[in-house]
């Protein structure tokens, strides 16, 4: 039995991964930082609640202990994720970016996945064949914003595509670190979630289908890549 830790889970495309993940026959558990709407996700979803805050160590370090209680840890789902937005559900562009904003986010995107990524990581190195997916963006592509043309180039945000770019970063350092699990990055595409107020072009359905992909990797799958459902994306 894989056993699956997904954070940021009692919705959007934390919530369809449970339930695809579920489907496949893992015993997932359902991260949430607000315990009521966790549990009501995780029994709607026959998932297993771990209320976790990725911004705290204290609830990071609880999380664990309830997990290894658990019996242990296959994968992890780095998903839980925020984009500082200004008025009216604006994207906060060079001009009003400020170094709180940035700090706000990273606490989050980049300081929250390495908080869970250590603290998990004795769990997954007892593992047969561990698994990290790092649900990065295709904004975290230097190359993509950039490169006229391209859906990303337009974007005006700092704060959001620099937390997921240094992802990308720890993403690949880590896989370098620990040859033996299968570490990635994963872009899910521009999705109708809270996240974006809902101004996405796809489900969650078919946002979840890499994460998903990528969660099942077997131990001759790739590591310290950056995906979406078409393949490997340019750094």
């Amino acid at each position: 039995m894989t056993t699956t830790l997904i954070t940021g889970a009692n919705k959007g495309l934390g919530h369809e991964t449970a339930r695809r993940l579920i489907a496949a026959g893992h015993t997932v558990y359902l991260g949430s930082r607000d315990a009521g709407r966790g549990r009501r996700a995780a029994d709607e979803l026959g998932a297993r609640l771990v209320v976790i805050d990725t911004t705290d160590d204290a609830s990071v370090a609880a999380a664990v202990e309830v997990v290894e209680a658990g019996g242990g840890l296959d994968v992890l789902i780095n998903n839980a994720g925020i984009e500082e937005r200004g008025e009216n559900n604006t994207v906060i562009g060079a001009a009003e970016v400020t170094a709180d904003t940035m700090r706000g986010t990273f606490e989050t995107n980049v300081f929250g996945t390495v908080r869970v990524l250590n603290a998990f990581l004795p769990l997954l190195r007892r593992s047969a064949a561990p698994v990290v997916v790092n649900v990065s963006s295709g904004l975290a592509s230097l190359t993509g914003v950039s490169t006229p043309d391209t859906p990303g180039y337009g974007y005006p945000g700092v704060a959001y595509p620099a937390s997921k770019t240094a992802v990308n970063m720890i993403t690949v350092q880590y896989a370098k670190a620990f040859p033996e699990m299968r570490i990635n990055a994963v872009e899910p595409g521009f999705t109708k979630t809270d996240l974006n107020g809902n101004t996405g072009i796809q489900t969650v359905e078919q946002g979840a289908e890499i994460i998903v992909r990528m969660a099942q990797a077997g131990p001759d799958g790739p590591t310290g890549g950056f995906f979406d459902a078409e393949g490997t994306l340019p750094w």
